[in-house]
């Protein structure tokens, strides 16, 4: 077996191509990686999960839905018929494009949002994660913009990193996405000669922040988009789980030309599935079909059929009412918590969704603090998670859908005695004990 490719100056190439970057004792193949690669960094919330898995940990860090809340007994049996029934179909390839079956359930689920599109539209992929890459993938090359909200969601932000985009952040407030910032941004980016390739954008229950792009606020993102030249990405896991109203109209069926539609089960029934998919147009659809094709042959089918006939025969829009309630409720144990054991900082209160997006008191740092807090046994993400630059550490996002509200209640009650410690700390010392980042803060104070 051949070893690692020699790294040493004298093995320069005779044609005057410089010699790769030099291997490293603890990983001699480190000159042979592309150079995206290098772009590549932990997931600070994936990093979290070995330490806030401990059953001593409580997580206010993933954004786990609640499984607990399905009715387990009866989706074993579904599976079992499955495999029993269906298996030979069930445990084989299938179409790159994903079942026909599953897609035309899947316009049904888009419905509720004012969508109105044809199977062939539809592509299923694995997760709406795999579908945020694909997008990537099929339009951008390195150096490349893409526009996102400020903070956004940290998987699309690995993503981006490693496809070597340039991230460009535009401020939200209370409302969501502020149309005269986007506007100010992409006159600035054309102004000097980059083209955005697109806007990604989560409108409603937005992770990390919570807040939701208003209805009078979505047509005029558009028109901005359009004016522009610039593609939407819409990433939309949330966008059923609002607790007191009902869904908004999607940005896709504003303009259906204009966007791409990116939905999942994952928290609206079971991640474990992994099962998203994307709704483009026409040319789009086609070369994600074919870069999905190219990434993993297909979709599984069993999880494909799973998700299928749960949409079939159970009442799938009941369970969704039923996450709602449980997700209220926990919502408003964290709120509760906050305002009894942190009442110096200050945070939105999101009408749906996973998330509460919190400002520490000033001079705190939530990433230096972090590891103290790991120690107190309460675990959360740093705001520095959801900006391309590491700014942020000003905020912190909290994760309520997983615990239960008494486990919520003391999660916070062990977080405030680590505020509580390092608010001290600045008094004495004029610190938190680790640099404060530069922010992008929401703007508006009607977010808290």
């Amino acid at each position: 077996m051949a070893g690692p490719p020699c790294a040493c100056q004298t093995c320069a190439m005779s044609d005057g191509t410089p010699t790769p970057r030099e291997g490293t004792r603890l990983d001699p193949w480190y000159g042979s990686y592309a150079q995206r690669a290098h772009q590549m960094r932990a997931s600070e919330i994936r990093a979290l999960f070995a330490v806030a898995s401990r059953p001593e940990v409580v997580s206010l860090a993933g954004g786990m839905p609640f499984i607990g809340g399905l009715p387990l007994e009866e989706l074993g049996e579904m599976s079992r018929r499955i495999i029993v029934e269906h298996g030979e179909v069930a445990l084989q390839y299938g179409s790159g494009q994903g079942d026909v079956t599953l897609r035309e359930k899947i316009l049904e689920v888009m419905a509720l949002e004012g969508i109105v599109a044809h199977p062939d539209d539809v592509v299923v992929t694995t997760g709406s994660q795999q579908a945020l890459d694909l997008v990537t993938t099929i339009f951008i090359d390195p150096g490349d913009v893409i526009v996102a909200e400020a903070p956004s969601y940290v998987g699309a932000l690995g993503v981006f990193r490693a496809h070597e985009a340039d991230v460009v952040h535009v401020p939200m407030d209370a409302h969501g996405l502020i149309p005269e910032a986007l506007e100010q941004t992409l006159a600035r980016l054309t102004a000097e000669g980059r083209r955005v390739k697109f806007l990604y954008t989560v409108p409603n229950f937005h992770n990390p922040g919570g807040v939701t792009l208003s209805l009078e606020r979505r047509p005029q993102v558009l028109e901005i988009c359009e004016r522009y030249g610039v593609l939407v990405l819409e990433d939309n896991p949330y966008g059923l789980l609002g607790f007191d109203t009902e869904p908004l109209p999607s940005l896709r069926s504003m303009s259906p030309e204009g966007v791409i539609y990116l939905g999942s089960f994952s928290k609206t029934f079971a991640p474990g599935y992994r099962v998203g998919w994307a709704v483009a147009p026409h040319a789009v659809r086609e070369k994600l079909v074919l870069a999905s094709e190219a990434a993993i042959l297909s979709p599984s089918n069993a999880s494909q059929m799973a998700i299928a006939t749960y949409l079939e025969h159970f009442d799938w829009q009941g369970q969704i009412k039923k996450f709602q309630v449980q997700y209220r409720e926990r919502r408003d144990a964290m709120i509760s918590a906050l305002g009894e054991h942190i009442p110096e900082a200050s945070w939105n209160v999101p009408d749906g969704g996973f998330y509460v997006w919190v400002r520490l008191p000033d001079g705190l740092d939530a990433k230096s603090m972090l590891p103290r807090a790991i120690t107190a046994r309460v675990a959360y993400v740093s705001g520095s998670a959801f900006y391309i630059d590491g700014s942020g550490t000003d905020h912190l996002r909290l994760s309520y859908c997983f615990p239960t509200p008494e486990r919520i209640r003391e999660g916070v009650r062990r977080l405030a005695t680590v505020v509580d410690a390092e608010l001290e700390t600045v008094r004495i010392f004029g610190t938190s004990g680790g640099r404060r980042g530069d922010t992008v803060d929401f703007p508006s104070p009607d977010l808290y």
